[in-house]
């Protein structure tokens, strides 16, 4: 299928090809028939891509300070790679759609396989949305005027926090599509309105449905035209839906408002408030979010949790039904503001004049078929043999883009596949990595008998069961860490493995098994990367000829607010779970042994999974005691990792895997590397190896399960706030 993505690097707008997206729980498949272009927000995302990177920095100083402050702690290569990998990243446009339903995922009872539906669903020929993110079109509306769906839910929202009452006077500055939806849904609540913008030709727009309209300009002062038209009183509220960088805009609303008016922000302008405008006239100010309550809340949005309607009585979903209520009842006309409509083949082209005055509502038009199956080959075809070595992706994420692809490469594996949910991001790697296949469909790269292992980069509620699909189609596993977020994962992963290698035992089914009996079949690996950087290697070298250690092992992990995806349970599973898993790996791997018990205690009376400032105290079996610190309560410029290892009358200090300092070792005093190094090169080239040449894996599965249960008895210990024993 084709879809409209703008080029972070180059600028570019592009109709790309990428792989049909593919239906999940809690979501719906869409054939778009039309989508209509938001010139504010879709202008200002093209804007904010052309340009040189100097351009780009100079509008975007926030990235850049996070770029500065990556090279202090990371290094400079690991920020240019960070950057690059995010150039790379195209950027999926639009979100106002309107289409049929070709399919429906687990748990949608209220929609069906050919509802025709509105969604926030982009510029594509097929787009996949949550339930929550779309409503039903009644009978009698046609598609193209319900792709003003999410733009008129954007108005309404801020309609609802103006509070209109009948007989008011409210202006609206900026008549764009929001300003001329606005003046609709007011008109409807019997306000009168006053409009303002510096385009005549939508002021003239705003005139036809009933505004009174004037264009900004050497002949016209908005402030003596509110007042002029309200007997001097002031217009009782102001929303304004203008997108400039200016402070006049929120000052000239303020000084066309009453005493006590009401101003809501729906666009995007300069926020620099004169106090005494706002405090002689007890004004008050709000900003709109998007299409209402539920905007941004990955439990209403991605987990289909409702909000009950007696709390919640308007939603983002509810105001969607709403405007499309009104389109059906006539109440709200969208036909006078189209003024474009082009074929979905031309859409890249309409996007080097955004700016043409006269633009108003643009519809693009999609073909009546797509490719449901459609495919990316960006490569020569070519015939696969079943050589040794041979791979597939499944996430096409930063990391997966930024650090498993160039250590894959490096280490001489043969990338056939790479597999993401929507199949853009995917196609987007392919081409720039030479990957052959790019996929929406992870079976393709389980199905397929030339491919000898599955890398497995997706978010962490996904890796426990793509790593037993993995298995039981007889594929080599490599998983980001962590394994799997529950116990119940990890048990059917252990009995999944054990019966995989019994089955070997009996009758070997490859020659690469038949040569070398000794591999697990199928194996595991998990990104445990740590373990082989050269610094780890090295403080195991020195340490290992002692006995039982001291150590502790401190992570400046930084902090991550609770919205994020890591600190949802479901999803992310909990920062302990989901990186402080590396520390506990690195004590198992220095240490030669395996945890026994563990306690933990976390910030405060903090006890909760979610909880990211921890400290973990774990026995070995072999005598050793780690204990591993794993704070986001920390400043940023100071390193973020350390680890210190005592035993013997001796101590190893390691800094960020940069540095190595020895006290009390004969010969060996410090290593210095010039740059940092936390192994995932080193880590790759041996799971590359191990596929290519056999022997054995190059993580133990046993210390891989053990590192699991740590971190799950981490969680439990300090919820009960005892040691946990396995």
């Amino acid at each position: 299928m084709r879809q409209l993505v703008q080029n972070l690097r180059s600028g570019k707008t592009e109709l790309v090809e990428s792989p049909a997206p593919q239906v999940r729980p809690g979501h719906i498949l869409i054939k778009t028939a039309f989508s209509l272009v938001s010139l504010g927000t879709e202008r200002m995302v093209v804007n904010s891509t052309r340009g040189g990177i100097i351009g780009k920095a100079f509008r975007n100083p926030d990235k850049v300070k996070q770029v500065i402050d990556k090279m202090r702690t990371a290094g400079a290569k690991a920020a240019i790679n960070a950057v690059q990998s995010r150039l790379d990243e195209p950027v999926r446009l639009g979100y106002c759609n309107a289409g049929t339903v070709l399919a429906v995922g687990d748990g949608v009872t209220d929609i069906n396989v050919g509802d025709r539906v509105a969604s926030n669903g982009g510029h594509a020929e097929l787009v996949v949305v949550p339930r929550n993110l779309c409503a039903r079109i009644p009978d009698g509306v046609p598609l193209d005027k319900a792709a003003f769906t999410v733009l008129g839910s954007i108005t309404l929202q801020g309609i609802r926090l103006v509070k209109p009452e009948l007989g008011e006077t409210v202006a609206v500055i900026g008549l764009g599509l929001i300003g001329e939806l606005s003046i609709q849904m007011l008109k409807a609540c019997g306000c009168r309105v006053i409009g303002f913008d510096i385009d005549p030709a939508k002021v003239d727009i705003a005139r036809k449905i009933g505004a009174t309209a004037y264009a900004v300009g050497e002949s016209c002062d908005p402030e003596k035209a509110a007042l002029d038209l309200t007997d001097g009183v002031g217009v009782d509220a102001v929303i304004i839906t203008a997108a400039a960088k200016t402070n006049d805009i929120i000052a000239q609303a303020a000084h066309m408002c009453r005493k006590r008016g009401r101003i809501v922000l729906v666009g995007v302008v300069g926020l620099e408030l004169n106090r005494s405008d706002w405090y002689e006239k007890e004004l008050t100010f709000q900003v709109s979010c998007s299409y209402g309550p539920g905007r941004y809340d990955p439990e209403y949005e991605e987990k289909g949790r409702d909000y009950p309607l007696p709390f919640v009585r308007w939603t983002e979903q509810r105001n969607m039904g709403a405007v499309l209520d009104m389109l059906a009842s006539g109440a709200l006309d969208v036909g006078p503001l189209i003024t474009h409509r082009i074929a979905f083949e031309k859409a890249a082209e309409i996007y080097a004049g955004l700016s043409d005055a006269g633009a108003m509502g643009i519809i693009l038009e999609y073909p009546d078929t797509v490719d449901m199956a459609s495919r990316i080959q960006v490569v020569p075809p070519r015939s696969y043999n079943p050589v040794k070595g041979v791979v597939g992706i499944i996430g096409a994420g930063n990391f997966a883009k930024g650090t498993i692809i160039p250590a894959l490469k490096k280490a001489g594996a043969d990338i056939r596949y790479i597999a993401s949910r929507t199949g853009v991001s995917a196609a987007g790697v392919a081409k720039r990595h030479g990957i052959a296949t790019a996929t929406s469909r992870c079976e393709d790269i389980l199905q397929d008998d030339t491919v000898d292992a599955v890398i497995i980069a997706t978010r962490h509620d996904l890796h426990g069961r793509l790593v037993l699909q993995s298995m039981r189609a007889e594929k080599h596993v490599f998983v980001e860490k962590p394994l799997c977020l529950t116990r119940q994962e990890l048990d059917e992963i252990i009995e999944a493995y054990n019966s995989q290698n019994r089955l070997l035992t009996d009758s070997p089914k490859t020659d690469l098994l038949a040569a070398n009996p000794q591999i697990h079949a199928p194996s595991l690996m998990v990104g445990f990367n740590r373990r082989f950087s050269p610094l780890s290697q090295k403080i195991r070298e020195l340490v290992s000829d002692g006995g039982p250690l001291n150590m502790v092992l401190t992570m400046n992990a930084g902090f991550i607010p609770q919205s994020h995806w890591t600190q949802d349970l479901e999803v992310g599973g909990g920062r302990i779970i989901g990186e402080a898993c590396h520390l506990v790996d690195l004590a198992v791997y220095l240490s030669g042994s395996t945890v026994t018990s563990v306690a933990a205690s976390g910030l405060g009376t903090n006890t909760d999974a979610a909880c990211d400032n921890v400290i973990i105290t774990m026995r070995m079996a072999n005598g050793t005691h780690a204990v591993v610190n794993y704070f986001a309560n920390g400043h940023r410029s100071y390193p973020k990792e350390r680890l210190e290892v005592y035993g013997q009358g001796r101590v190893l200090v390691m800094d960020d895997f940069r540095t190595l300092t020895g006290y009390g070792f004969k010969g060996f005093k410090r290593l210095k590397l010039s740059t940092q190094d936390k192994g995932h090169n080193h880590l790759f080239a041996a799971f590359v190896n191990f596929l290519k040449n056999g022997g054995m894996p190059p993580i133990p599965f046993d210390q891989i399960i053990n590192v699991t249960k740590a971190t799950f008895a981490a969680v439990e210990a300090m919820r009960t706030k005892t040691w946990v024993t396995f």
